[in-house]
């Protein structure tokens, strides 16, 4: 049976002449001495144990490394030598992907929506085309000199033609860019904002939607408006958003003049064109009119 002392010298042999160890002490024979060497004997077996370039496990979960998603460096600290571990490719390619959702966030949004990319969109007819080519410009502009413009799409169309997914797809391709979106489905949103009066939560939700850089309004004029809804939520949101200059895109079943009309309709009766018409001043002024056409898609 080996020695206590003929084992160590074969574990020393091994870590030391393993291929990417002999690497390390060429490029640093200067400053390497054999004390060096054999106080670090534990972090060079430690180093040669694990896989030091990307093991392509498919995610880093798979990783067989002490870390999962990193791989060991060597360096010289303090006259021993030290490892230090790095993300691999793979973990990269998760952090950039985590990144990138996260710049979306969705109030009461169809998953599927938040999946769409440009790419996907049909183009069947000019409307579409039109649509696709304004939609790549507003990316290609933030491209060009890193600066959003100044105003999104008021989408309008009939029920079920893809106007939601338009805005899935634009909110995608702004968050490759690291662009922040706020993505609402307006009806729901609305409702919940009549539930947060009670936890004192509706000046943090309406100030998180007003500020977002990018805000998309999905689905503007499908709810039971009420004349509290329109003047201290939406005018809320949109005052700012025009006062700031920020990007808003919205849908709507109505064009400009349906939607005023729409707004002006309380749901006690009244009709309060004035405070529609204000409203409608601020959507104008942060939105480009943008007819949809097309079948509908979800029969």
């Amino acid at each position: 049976m080996p020695s206590f002392e003929e084992r160590f010298e074969a574990i020393r042999r091994e870590t030391i002449e393993h291929p990417k160890v002999q690497e390390f002490l060429r490029e640093h024979e200067q400053q390497v001495t054999k004390e060096m060497v054999d106080i670090s004997l534990p972090k060079l077996s430690e180093y040669i144990q694990q896989s030091t370039t990307c093991c392509g496990c498919g995610e880093t979960k798979n990783c067989t490394n002490l870390l999962k998603g990193y791989i060991p460096k060597l360096y010289i600290t303090r006259n021993v030598i030290d490892t230090t571990y790095v993300p691999c490719e793979q973990k990269l390619r998760e952090d950039e992907r985590r990144e990138v959702a996260n710049m979306i966030s969705s109030m009461h949004m169809p998953k599927d929506v938040l999946k769409a990319t440009l790419k996907d969109l049909a183009i069947d007819n000019h409307s579409r085309l039109t649509i696709a080519d304004q939609a790549a410009e507003f990316v290609a502009t933030y491209k060009r000199t890193g600066e959003l413009p100044k105003k999104g799409f008021y989408l309008y169309g009939k029920f079920g033609i893809g106007k939601s997914f338009v805005l899935g797809a634009i909110a995608n391709e702004l968050a490759s860019l690291k662009v922040k979106t706020v993505v609402v489905f307006v009806p729901e949103f609305l409702r919940e904002m009549k539930s947060a009066i009670g936890d004192n939560s509706l000046n943090g939700k309406i100030d998180f939607v007003k500020k977002a850089p990018v805000l998309m309004l999905d689905d503007i004029g499908a709810e039971t408006m009420s004349a509290w809804t329109r003047d201290e939520i939406l005018g809320t949101i949109m005052h700012y958003r025009m006062s700031e200059e920020l990007p808003t895109f919205i849908t709507s079943n109505f064009d400009y003049a349906g939607l005023e009309h729409h707004l002006a309709q309380s749901q006690r009766g009244d009709v309060e064109v004035v405070k529609a018409a204000r409203l409608m001043e601020r959507i104008k002024a942060v939105t480009v009119p943008v007819q949809m056409d097309g079948v509908n898609r979800r029969d």
